[in-house]
């Protein structure tokens, strides 16, 4: 999806102006569609490729250290270099940022969604165990269910990180609100439009923050109960 930057010069270049949001509302709306669904989709891949390592890693304990290193690893990257590195190999577009965004993602799904799992305590698992639970009837019907706020925390952390780097996807054509940022500083540093991009990439990552607590409340009502 191509994003077409039109602006209307503000002479006071003042940090915000409604005139410039009325002017360009389309474009404005255009870029945050595509910056929340850019969001979303990383979201979800992250989610179903790194949970599934959490669990190998829950299972399989010799290889919970290099999972969690190779992810950590892959989060000191930075994020330029990486664009560099797989720009060439998958081109320029939604998917080479989608590629960038997923990789810095794992690694607090991943440690978050481990550290839920290790903190099922033994005694449930092993009367689990007594009930007849097989592992893979264990781990739906007990563990992750009980793991379910360290896995939502670390949905909650990727998701809000997500928000910011979606944004550098700017450098191969699909930022989202980077590109009015970039935009911007283009625009002999235009900070209507700078400030705007900004304080709707804050809003939105608020937004999903509080939308991804409110699931892991109705999801957990126990845990609601015992606090109360």
């Amino acid at each position: 999806m191509s994003l077409r930057l039109s602006f209307r010069a503000d002479p006071g270049n003042p940090w915000f102006s409604w005139h410039y949001v009325r002017d360009n509302s389309d474009t404005i709306l255009s870029a945050l569609g595509d910056h929340t669904w850019l969001t979303v989709r990383a979201v979800v891949i992250a989610a179903l490729v790194g949970l599934p390592l959490a669990v190998l890693a829950y299972w399989v304990r010799p290889l919970s250290g290099p999972i969690v290193a190779v992810t950590g690893v892959l989060y000191t990257v930075p994020s330029l270099a990486l664009f560099a590195f797989l720009g060439p190999y998958l081109g320029i577009g939604a998917v080479t940022v989608l590629s960038v965004v997923v990789l810095y993602a794992l690694l607090v799904i991943v440690r978050n969604a481990v550290a839920g799992l290790n903190q099922v305590p033994a005694e449930i698992r092993e009367a689990a165990e007594g009930m007849g639970y097989g592992r893979w009837g264990r781990l739906w019907r007990i563990e992750l269910p009980l793991a379910l706020p360290g896995i939502v925390t670390g949905l909650r952390l990727a998701t809000v990180s997500t928000v910011a780097l979606v944004t550098v996807g700017v450098v191969v054509g699909r930022g989202g609100l980077g590109q009015l940022i970039f935009a911007g500083f283009q625009n002999n540093f235009y900070k209507t439009q700078i400030m705007t991009a900004t304080l709707l990439c804050v809003l939105l990552a608020l937004l999903a923050d509080l939308l991804l607590a409110g699931a892991s409340r109705l999801l957990t009502p126990w845990l609601a109960r015992r606090s109360g």
